[in-house]
């Protein structure tokens, strides 16, 4: 076995293992929510309040299981025999979980994450 074979075999066990914790963390965030969610409701707090933070939580989750998978496909991609075609697959790929990720922040958020730091609420930011 080449020394090539043996590095893209490494590289492609790599990027499943972070394909699984990517998984992972998205399914541990919607029990973790879930949980958190449960919690506020007994101990009584307003309806709105536990939506909205049940919501955030788990959009936190989604986004870093999303950046794992990002990287993972990454990995999966340069390791591969570069084509048009996987670096396209790649390209699609990788446009469509940013624009989910960006989606998700700027839904936790309230506004774009480019935003971010000039600005809270209302008064200008320190430093």
């Amino acid at each position: 076995m080449s020394d090539w074979a043996l590095a893209h075999e490494w590289a492609d066990l790599v990027a499943h293992l972070i394909e699984l914790a990517g998984v992972g963390v998205i399914a541990l965030g919607a029990v973790v929510s879930a949980l958190a969610a449960l919690a506020q409701l007994l101990g009584r707090r307003p309806w709105p309040q536990i939506y909205t933070d049940l919501r955030a939580n788990l959009g936190r989750f989604i986004l870093l299981g999303l950046e794992l998978l990002v990287g993972a496909d990454i990995i999966s991609t340069i390791t591969a025999p570069l084509t048009f075609q996987s670096v396209g697959l790649l390209a699609a790929i990788v446009a469509i979980r940013t624009f989910l990720s960006l989606s998700l922040e700027t839904e936790i958020e309230g506004r774009w994450p480019w935003r971010r730091g000039g600005v809270k609420d209302g008064a200008a930011a320190d430093g």
